[in-house]
């Protein structure tokens, strides 16, 4: 396993608020996005399960208006944010790809198998 990466200060994602990084896995290049959601840190892959395209379409909005799910802005498909479960659309009963995301000392970590080259996007 690699060493955990840095990906931002605690400070930089309110509750309720969500921030965009890539990383590489295995060497392939991957977006995620994560959240402090109900006092928890939670953090995806930015890949919808119905077809292999990020939910935000590049503009870092993962929210339905109301804030009360994750949307693929492509077709709609929500997953709740407390895990990542799909709940309408497509591809429901599938969920998004969990991230291990650590809290040290005021600062985010991706921590992986072999996670490198972590970037706020």
């Amino acid at each position: 396993m690699s060493a955990p990466q840095s990906i931002c200060p605690t400070v930089d994602v309110p509750e309720g608020s969500t921030v965009a990084f890539s990383y590489r896995d295995f060497g392939i290049k991957r977006e995620g996005f994560l959240m402090r959601w109900e006092g928890q840190w939670v953090a995806y892959e930015n890949r919808c399960k119905h077809l292999p395209i990020s939910l935000d379409l590049g503009d870092h909005r993962f929210f339905l208006p109301n804030r009360a799910a994750f949307v693929c802005q492509t077709h709609g498909a929500e997953y709740r944010p407390s895990d990542g479960f799909c709940v309408s659309g497509p591809c429901q009963g599938a969920s998004l790809t969990r991230l291990n995301v650590i809290e040290r000392e005021n600062t985010l970590f991706l921590e992986g198998e072999d996670i490198e080259d972590v970037t706020l996007v």
